[in-house]
């Protein structure tokens, strides 16, 4: 049995973009849709709120203080502090139907963002991509052709890179140079298919296993480096959208979840459907690295 608690109540649009900070243990997160940035204390059970002027994609701490984050119109850094926003790069300048989405730092401090196709009434276009921002602040597209970037984590060992497109079932697996950044070998990692399942946001643990959440269908599941599913856990409501272990021992497995366009009928009977929950899951994650630029 898991014990699944709900820390903060907070009836998120989108929650998206957990990002555990060992050195302040605070737990970052976002609400896409209500231009969110969430900063949870655990201890006090406070959240701090700042709003953004976009829609918000995903965030990172920056080892030279503040955080890099991206929004729809691309990259930037942000400073709590100040509330200021300092655009780095936009890559899809060009796509006005496009907005960045999941993303993330890799072990080595390079921070990740991927885009997606969002323009309601339009069939969807597979025009987004995943990005590398390096600390030179130099930006590379490793990924194209993808609807909704989500699902992006890496083996404890940096050898393997995880990706997803929530527009299929597939994640996928790429051999990762945690040197240079570079991918290379695409392979089927798991496919959701049979439950007609597609991930959400997701991490990795201590252990090498993936963890990986499963909108509409209420669940977390946890597959082995072999892409075995291992275990299933049911949340008290339907749409978990991202996870990442926090806490001081990194024994705690956070996770937001959303009412986006869930009518009354759909969210009742639902506990804290838009909530931050906190679950023990009997293993530890790994911590995430600063932005090193």
């Amino acid at each position: 049995m898991t014990d699944i608690e709900c820390v903060s109540d907070a009836r998120a649009q989108l929650g998206e973009g957990t990002y555990w900070d060992p050195a302040t243990e605070a737990l970052w997160w976002i609400d896409i849709y209500q231009k969110a940035i969430h900063r949870f204390d655990p201890l006090t059970r406070k959240t701090e709120t700042h709003i953004a002027p976009e829609l918000l994609g995903c965030l990172a701490v920056r080892a030279s203080g503040g955080l890099i984050l991206t929004m729809a119109s691309g990259f930037y850094f942000f400073d709590p502090a100040t509330g200021r926003f300092d655009k780095i790069t936009d890559p899809e300048a060009d796509l006005p139907d496009n907005r960045f989405n999941d993303g993330k730092t890799d072990r080595q401090g390079r921070f990740w963002s991927g885009s997606m196709f969002e323009a309601p009434g339009k069939p969807v276009v597979r025009n987004a991509s995943l990005y590398r921002l390096d600390a030179d602040l130099s930006i590379h597209k490793i990924v194209e052709g993808i609807g909704c970037s989500n699902g992006l984590a890496w083996s404890p060992d940096s050898r393997t890179m995880y990706y997803t497109d929530s527009h299929g079932p597939v994640v996928w697996a790429w051999d990762f140079d945690p040197a240079t950044g570079e991918v290379e070998n695409r392979r089927t990692f798991f496919d959701l298919s049979e439950t007609k399942g597609i991930v959400d946001g997701s991490t990795v643990d201590a252990e090498g296993c993936y963890w990986a959440t499963i909108p509409f269908q209420g669940k977390v599941l946890r597959f082995d480096p072999a892409g075995k599913l291992m275990r299933t856990i049911e949340l008290p409501t339907d749409l978990p959208t991202c996870c990442e272990f926090g806490g001081r021992d990194l024994d705690v497995l956070y996770v937001t979840t959303a009412i986006y366009n869930r009518t009354p009928e759909q969210l009742a009977g639902q506990r804290n459907p838009g909530g931050l929950f906190a679950l023990d899951v009997g293993v530890k994650g790994l911590p995430l690295v600063p932005f090193q630029g």
